[in-house]
C-alpha cells in the first residue's frame, strides 16, 4: 500500500449496514401492516426506500474512493 492510500472507510460500510438493517425492519412493518394500517405501511415503505437510498450512497462513495486509490 502506498503512503496515499486510505484503508476502506468501515464507518461509511457500517451506515451501510445499518441502513439495510433498518431497512429489513420497516419492510417487515410494512407487511404485517399491509392489509390493517396501509397508511402505516406505506410510511414504512417510503423510510425504507430513503434508508435504502442511504445505504447505496454510503456504499457507492466507498466504492469510488477504492476506485481513486487504484489510480494514484
Amino acid at each position: 500500500m502506498s503512503p496515499n492510500n486510505q484503508p476502506i472507510d468501515v464507518n461509511q460500510l457500517n451506515q451501510a449496514k445499518a441502513n439495510v438493517t433498518l431497512t429489513q425492519t420497516l419492510l417487515s412493518q410494512a407487511i404485517e401492516k399491509s392489509a390493517s394500517d396501509p397508511t402505516l405501511a406505506e410510511e414504512a415503505i417510503k423510510q425504507a426506500s430513503n434508508e435504502i437510498a442511504q445505504a447505496q450512497t454510503a456504499v457507492s462513495q466507498v466504492q469510488s474512493a477504492i476506485t481513486v486509490q487504484k489510480s494514484e
